[in-house]
């Protein structure tokens, strides 16, 4: 007993001289100076010749306003100082290097903590456990009431319909049980006088069967089991919603309890999720879908677990993508506020949510507002007039027959500019039939001319050559009285 009191005194006086120490080595990093420094520099200065290196260059201009000591601060004096940390151990006799390293490990774990404020009241284990056990109760919860309406309905199934809501349906039934009692219960306490009054008109003539007791006594048991269980979720969900605030209340401001709570527990802890960007954030929760797209080379997620924040739900579904990246910038922002943050004010998460609701409401309005110089004028649209056509009945349509020709039909149907064009087409078509007409008129000519000429010479050659006696008759033999009359007749024709 003794030797545990020894230890636990020791112990004790470990932790003040380590207190002590978090405090000195905080002061110094803060560039302040504390009472034992201002002890050994109140010397120096008495003794000392030559200006004193410092390694903190704030803390040097602190010491010279002060102390009137001159200091200084360079490349030189760094190195210097790293070479006495590398040779502590021989600089100081006595001391382990087993114990130096510990010494130094455990200071910079304590400092580190004592940066970070780290307490009790902001261990996000809590958090952790809560949102998931409130998910696991949501689905009991689920799963009991389907039984239990299921499973009374055989009794009297009219009452499933007629009272919607879960907890006053397992109210209702656990105070009057059978079927029959329903018309002596009063039912004011859950039920309004026309629900409570619809609820025993359908008593009376319900198609349900006929159940025993002992049935009835188990559908009750359940019953209680479920009041129960729902009464626990309200407190354990207002428990969490006060450790939010405690912990992480510039989350709770831009995402709500839930929504953060189970950003924390899919993260691990709240250090963890301060650690992660704002792309990762968004997609927190969708790594499934985002590998998915990844493998078959499809679009990304654009939201997680952050979809169901009120922002992202009060936001039409083109705009839904926009908001979560927003969001998720500024939680991110709020998280590493509340991870590392002194204040525990949720002021900065009032504010970025501001800004948000803002944004969302310029992006709404943007169909609505015309785009000019400032910004802020509606759109002006012009008023509504109804022109109503009156169409007439047309008669032609009764009639099978044709009553003009295919080409007046075409001539009509087409457009204007088509009718121009096909006159053009027929007018050039004209032209170049008139000029084929007129050489074929001037070879028909010159055919004739070439004609005549042979047949003169033809008649000369005869003429010149006189007919032997010998010879028979051939072709070149001379006409008739009657054919030279009819080429008498041709010749002067043709002139």
């Amino acid at each position: 007993m003794r030797r545990n009191f020894k230890r636990l005194i020791v112990c004790g006086k470990n932790l003040k001289l380590q207190r002590k120490q978090i405090k000195s080595f905080t002061a110094l990093m803060e560039g302040k100076i504390n009472k034992q420094l201002k002890k050994v520099l109140k010397k120096i200065v008495k003794e000392a010749h030559e200006p004193l290196a410092v390694a903190d260059a704030k803390l040097g201009g602190v010491i010279k306003e002060k102390l009137n000591l001159s200091c200084i601060h360079s490349p030189v004096v760094n190195e210097l100082m790293r070479g006495i940390r590398s040779q502590m151990d021989g600089l100081i006799p006595g001391v382990e290097p087993r114990e130096m390293s510990a010494m130094c490990l455990g200071l910079a774990h304590s400092l580190s903590r004592y940066r970070l404020k780290f307490s009790a009241d902001k261990v996000d284990t809590m958090i952790v456990q809560a949102i998931s056990l409130l998910d696991d109760l949501d689905k009991e919860l689920n799963n009991y009431i389907m039984r239990c309406r299921e499973w009374y309905g055989w009794h009297f199934p009219e009452l499933g319909k007629i009272i919607s809501d879960n907890l006053t349906y397992c109210k209702c039934l656990q105070k009057v049980g059978d079927r029959r009692n329903y018309a002596s219960a009063t039912l004011s306490e859950f039920l309004p006088e026309e629900v409570e009054a619809e609820v025993k008109a359908a008593a009376e003539i319900s198609m349900g069967t006929e159940v025993s007791e002992e049935d009835i006594c188990n559908i009750l048991h359940l019953c209680t089991q479920v009041i129960e269980i729902s009464e626990y979720r309200t407190q354990l969900y207002e428990y969490l919603q006060n450790r939010m605030m405690a912990i992480a209340p510039n989350v709770t401001v831009m995402v709500g309890e839930l929504v953060g709570a189970r950003l924390i527990a899919h993260a691990g802890s709240l250090l963890n999720l301060a650690k992660h960007a704002a792309s990762t954030v968004q997609i927190l929760g969708a790594e499934k879908a985002l590998f998915r797209a990844l493998k078959s080379r499809r679009d990304t997620p654009k939201y997680g677990l952050i979809y169901h924040a009120s922002l992202v739900g009060q936001s039409s579904p083109k705009h839904k993508g926009k908001i979560s990246r927003m969001l998720a910038a500024k939680t991110v922002l709020a998280i590493r506020y509340d991870a590392f943050g002194e204040d525990s004010s949720s002021a900065m998460g009032v504010e970025n949510r501001a800004k948000l609701e803002a944004r969302l409401r310029t992006l709404e309005d943007r169909g609505i507002r015309k785009i000019s110089g400032t910004g802020k004028a509606l759109a002006k649209t012009e008023k509504y007039e109804h022109k109503s056509e009156v169409k007439t009945y047309d008669p032609s349509g009764d009639s099978t027959l044709p009553t003009c020709s295919k080409k007046r039909k075409i001539e009509q149907v087409d457009k204007e500019g088509e009718v121009t064009e096909k006159k053009a087409k027929k007018a050039k078509i004209k032209v170049k039939v008139e000029e084929e007409e007129e050489e074929e008129v001037v070879l028909v000519e010159e055919e004739t001319s070439t004609k005549k000429k042979k047949k003169k010479d033809k008649k000369k050659h005869i003429k010149e050559e006189p007919v032997s006696e010998e010879e028979p008759c051939t072709s070149t033999a001379i006409p008739s009285t009657e054919k030279k009359k009819k080429k008498k007749k041709k010749k002067d024709i043709e002139d």
